[in-house]
Formats: structure tokens, C-alpha cells, sequence
């Protein structure tokens, strides 16, 4: 089972950027599908983005346009870039690896990080 450790949350003003990374253990980082997610105090845990082992990417339409995912596999390393911050962005923001992007939920998952966007 992957080990993932998350970084890059902290408090930002609306309309600025933050940069998340994820650090995975193992050898095979990259056949994973990998992938954030987040969750709102009072609210369930939501997708944010994901990238497949091939390169293919998907969003939440609530992020489409302001988010980038990235990974750097000689790194063991996936990013999301979060530009023009919300209020409503703010969350613990996880990361999650799997066999398949569709398996995300049921993977292995970071401790999270906290993101704040204060208006």
C-alpha cells in the first residue's frame, strides 16, 4: 500500500494561488492513478481532480479552468496548482492513490492538508 504525504496548505486571501503536493512512497508511483479530493466542515468529502497513469486528467466542474493537476513520476510527486481562490475552496484538501482513477475513493489517502481562503 502507497504512503502519501500531503503539503502546501495554509491560509490565502480570495483570488490568490497555493500549490499542493503529494509525496508517495513505493516504486511503482507511476502506474497509480492519483488523485484530490476535499471536505468542508459539516460537508462530505468531495472530488477535486485526478490524474491517470497515462496522463489523462479530470476536474470538478466547481474547480474547471482555476485548478491544475500535475505529477512528476521521477519524483513521486503529484501537484495541485489552485489559482483564483474561493471562500468556498476552503477544505482539507486529500490525496489519494489507486489501481484506476474510479477507484480513488477506496485507495490509500494522505492525513490531509488544511487550505483557508478568507474573503
Amino acid at each position: 500500500q502507497v504512503q502519501l504525504v500531503e503539503s502546501g496548505g495554509g491560509l490565502v486571501q480570495a483570488g490568490g494561488s497555493l500549490r499542493l503536493s503529494c509525496a508517495a512512497s513505493g516504486r511503482t508511483f507511476s502506474s497509480y492513478a492519483m488523485g484530490w479530493f476535499r471536505q468542508a466542515p459539516g460537508k462530505a468529502r468531495e472530488f477535486v481532480a485526478a490524474s491517470g497513469s497515462k496522463g489523462f486528467t479530470y476536474y470538478a466542474d466547481s474547480v474547471k479552468g482555476r485548478f491544475i493537476i500535475s505529477r512528476d513520476n521521477s519524483k513521486n510527486t503529484v501537484y495541485l496548482q489552485m489559482n483564483s481562490l474561493k471562500p468556498e475552496d476552503t477544505a482539507v484538501y486529500y490525496c489519494a492513490a489507486a489501481q484506476s482513477i474510479a477507484t480513488l475513493s477506496a485507495g490509500s489517502w494522505g492525513q490531509g492538508t488544511q487550505v483557508t481562503v478568507s474573503s
